[in-house]
């Protein structure tokens, strides 16, 4: 018995393992089942333009992240100086990168000079004036302002994630687009005002006391006082939604220095709350200001709305919570929000929702297109080459097969544009074929025998069939790379297309010419 050849044992196993792959995408289209339930539970993932969705384009204001930074600065300046015991005329922000600190002790104005530089080394130090009196400046350098934006960015993209992950989108796509920008695709999301929210609010959280000292109607009127703001409560919050506040503009604490956040019930009245927890730095922070602020209203504040003006009590280390007449939904949201706080303000710049049946009528063109352009090159080929344009459709066909199995073991998602890759991919695939066909027609004219004439045909044409395939798959992976979504789901099936055509030729089409020849033995090429 002869044994079976490297060519035809790969040829099967590939094929069989495209199979399987495929199987779990036909049980869920048979069956209109959401997830497959055959081994092995991948299936091919349709993007946005085909199943509908929700597309987001979202901008990280990576400046604000600066300035928020120098703020913190500014509060650290502030503890430096009465830890160090120092006498000041003023100390400010100037602008959003640069803090001035004038010294009341001219004398000590060097070692001041000499401790700032110390303690804050991420700052430029400089002599200039404030307000007529010499004063140092501290500046933050241009590389740290660079690495805190692209921290801030990469955390961001990262809160993103988290935030989509926890609201269970399926097959998400998120990915960075620029210094600043953030693509988010949510195939399938029907709720696109509850995924808006949850996603792309920044959970800015502020800890501000309330002014009791003056009438919020005056303030309504026109008149607020220096060092005051009119805020509003929550617009969902059933009793006090959109009513006025007015507080003080001093920020004591933010949502910088919060470790976790919890949903929480009171024993008493089953209640949900917010449990929140802050960092060893956090806690020193707000034991203060509790400490402080004794028989006082403090207000959280999130995202400029306020949502609960408790009376503090005690002096508080380590935990608070936040009241506010939740329910389990909508206390759910406000943990996830808190936990995965954006380090700066993101903004929504684009929106789009695709429905359904607008995907459904894209698959249905999509797949029309390729039927027809399928059953017209299996036609031709056919019509033109005969038994062997057969056997370059049934390649043909294997090779959609195995670009198939390739996406449901990729987990890639087949969008548009890659519909259109396969359509491509399909005048590509005979057209190695037909490479070898004419060197083949070749061979015989010059009167060589059909085994002769397969060798030097599949031999000769061989290398340009390479070369020809190569730089187009070197282009697919540069699609890839920097490609964005629907570019990228062209370069997926492209490349896919690229190596099963390859294989189709040269591997699966030689395989059917030696069994003709070998075991039918036939004398002569149908071609």
């Amino acid at each position: 018995m002869k044994t079976p050849s490297w060519r035809l044992i790969v040829a099967v196993l590939a094929i069989l393992a495209a199979f399987v792959y495929v199987l779990p995408t036909l049980q869920m289209i048979s069956e209109k089942k959401e997830q497959p339930t055959l081994w092995p539970y991948r299936q091919i993932n349709l993007g946005l333009d085909l199943q509908g969705g929700m597309h987001l384009v979202m901008q990280v204001d990576t400046a604000k992240a600066v300035a928020n930074t120098v703020d913190r600065a500014l509060e650290e300046l502030r503890a430096f100086v009465r830890q160090n015991q120092m006498r000041v005329k003023g100390l400010r922000k100037t602008n959003d990168t640069t803090m001035a600190i004038a010294p009341a002790d001219t004398d000590a104005f060097d070692r001041f000079k000499g401790l700032l530089a110390e303690e804050f080394k991420d700052f430029k130090v400089d002599e200039k004036s404030l307000d007529g009196q010499p004063a140092i400046y501290l500046s933050l350098k241009e590389d740290a302002a660079e690495n805190i934006k692209t921290l801030t960015f990469e955390k961001a993209l990262s809160k993103v994630r988290n935030r989509v992950d926890e609201y269970g989108a399926r097959e998400p796509d998120i990915r960075p687009q620029g210094e600043d920008r953030i693509i988010v695709q949510l195939p399938g999301v029907v709720d696109a005002d509850k995924a808006r929210q949850e996603i792309g609010r920044t959970g800015n959280l502020e800890f501000k006391l309330v002014d009791e000292n003056n009438d919020v109607r005056e303030a309504l009127a026109g008149t607020v006082p220096p060092g005051s703001e009119i805020r509003y409560y929550r617009k969902d919050d059933p009793e006090m939604a959109g009513r006025p506040i007015l507080l003080r503009k001093e920020t004591l604490l933010t949502g910088d220095y919060l470790s976790e956040a919890r949903v929480q019930f009171d024993p008493a009245s089953g209640q949900p709350y917010v449990a929140i927890k802050f960092n060893n730095r956090g806690s020193q922070i707000f034991a203060q200001v509790t400490e402080e602020n004794i028989n006082k209203r403090l207000a959280i504040v999130l995202d400029s709305e306020v949502y609960s003006a408790p009376v503090i009590r005690s002096k508080i280390v380590g935990e608070g919570i936040i009241e506010g007449n939740f329910n389990d939904e909508s206390a759910k949201s406000l943990a996830l929000v808190l936990r995965e706080a954006f380090p700066a303000p993101v903004k929504i710049l684009y929106e789009k929702t695709v429905g359904p049946s607008l995907g459904s009528d894209s698959i249905r063109k999509g797949l029309s297109s390729m039927v027809i352009g399928g059953l017209l090159v299996i036609f031709f080929m056919v019509f033109y080459y005969k038994r062997a344009g057969i056997i370059a459709d049934f390649a043909l066909l294997t090779n959609i097969l195995l670009i198939a199995g390739g996406l449901a073991a990729l987990g890639a998602t087949l969008t548009l544009p890659g519909i259109a890759g396969i359509i491509l991919t399909i005048g590509m695939a005979v057209d190695a074929n037909v490479l070898i066909f004419e060197r083949i027609r070749e061979e015989l004219r010059l009167g060589k025998t059909a085994r002769a004439a397969l060798d030097a045909g599949f031999e000769r044409a061989t290398l340009t069939i390479l070369d020809a395939n190569v730089t187009t798959l070197i282009a697919g992976l540069v699609l890839f790379q920097f490609g964005s979504g629907p570019v990228k789901g062209f370069a997926v099936t492209l490349c896919l297309g690229v190596l099963s055509s390859l294989f189709t030729a040269l591997v699966v089409s030689r395989i059917i010419f030696d069994y003709l020849l070998t075991h039918r033995r036939v004398k002569t090429l149908s071609i």
